[in-house]
């Protein structure tokens, strides 16, 4: 009995435990979910994704793209950031599909305190965060695709800056049984970033024991930081499929490289084409766990236009509403 105790007893503190790796990455942003469907499918979408939002999930999901795509996404994170994003790929032929897709983060300017002046300086800083992708994808055969993305990152906090270079690489597998695909995504993969800036330059004096000797410029350095690598494996296939009401399901697990291994469970119903109705789950998420949304699509003139928006639940955070606009052709 005393041993199955301290099993016991180790298996709980293995569950609560938090992971070591936590909070050592930078350019958090490019983990915040981007599309209010992907979000509202609660980011189990790796296997769901086939319009041009797929090139900030699974590059590989544009290459389901028939024509053209344009996807644009606002909302505001934690009341704190406004997020917009805007991609748009393209269909040519035997050639493959490319893809072209733009992150901002920007924040509201804050007025800087310090021990001294607790009430503010009177100056001010703001900071902001941006990432730039071209995005190549192809059918390989009628049942796989792939695709890859190099994006330029940059992040800046007042007068310092980052920048580098990242890639995303996805594959999709599609069988006949209920349109069953089996997908995988690893994103941001590239070099380590460090901050620099004229903030932190500094005089340094080199030997206390002349007071009147003169001061050495001198920078101080920033400790590199690793991007948030991100590995995803998932499925999303047909629960139901009618005339009048589909309905898709997606089952993703994630490996990030800063955080514990997660589950994503997401669920779309389809009514007449035109209205769709979406839940979903973040198992082992510390704040986040619930995530609903909808949609209408419309048909005008051979354009196909969408909006979605998706809400997603935080227990201790502001939560979060997101919208969405594709427009195909």
């Amino acid at each position: 009995m005393k041993r199955v105790f301290i099993l016991v007893l180790v298996l709980s503190i293995n569950l609560i435990a938090q992971n070591p790796n936590l909070g050592t990455s930078g350019a958090q942003f490019l983990q915040i979910p981007i599309g209010a469907r992907n979000a509202a499918l609660g980011s189990a979408v790796v296997g769901l994704t086939d319009d041009a939002s797929a090139v900030f999930w699974n590059p590989a999901g544009i290459a389901n793209v028939q024509s053209t795509s344009f996807h644009f996404t606002f909302f505001n994170w934690f009341k704190f950031f406004d997020v917009n994003a805007f991609a748009v790929a393209k269909n040519f032929g035997d050639f493959g599909i490319l893809g072209a897709s733009i992150i901002v983060l920007n924040m509201e300017k804050m007025e800087i305190t310090t021990e001294l002046e607790p009430n503010g300086t009177g100056r001010f800083f703001d900071a902001q965060d941006m990432a730039i992708g071209l995005t190549y994808a192809r059918n390989l055969t009628d049942r796989f695709r792939f695709g890859l993305t190099m994006k330029y990152i940059y992040q800046r906090i007042w007068n310092e800056t980052s920048n580098g270079i990242a890639f995303d690489i996805g594959t999709q597998y599609t069988l006949d049984f209920q349109n069953l695909t089996i997908a995988m995504s690893m994103t941001n993969f590239g070099p380590d970033l460090n901050m620099s800036g004229p903030d932190l330059n500094v005089v340094h004096d080199r030997n206390n024991n002349f007071p009147l000797n003169r001061l050495t410029p001198a920078r101080l350095v920033t400790d590199d930081y690793p991007l948030p690598l991100h590995f995803q494996v998932g499925i999303g296939m047909d629960l139901f499929k009618t005339e009048f009401f589909k309905s898709r399901i997606g089952i993703d697990a994630s490996h990030p490289n800063d955080n514990k291994e997660r589950i994503h469970f997401g669920s779309e119903f389809t009514f007449f084409d035109m209205l769709s109705i979406r839940g979903g789950y973040k198992y082992n998420y510390d704040d986040e766990n619930f995530t609903l949304g909808g949609g209408i699509k419309t048909v005008f003139a051979d354009y196909k236009l969408s909006f979605d928006y998706s809400y997603s639940a935080f227990k201790i955070l502001p939560n979060v509403h997101r919208i969405s606009l594709n427009f195909e052709f």
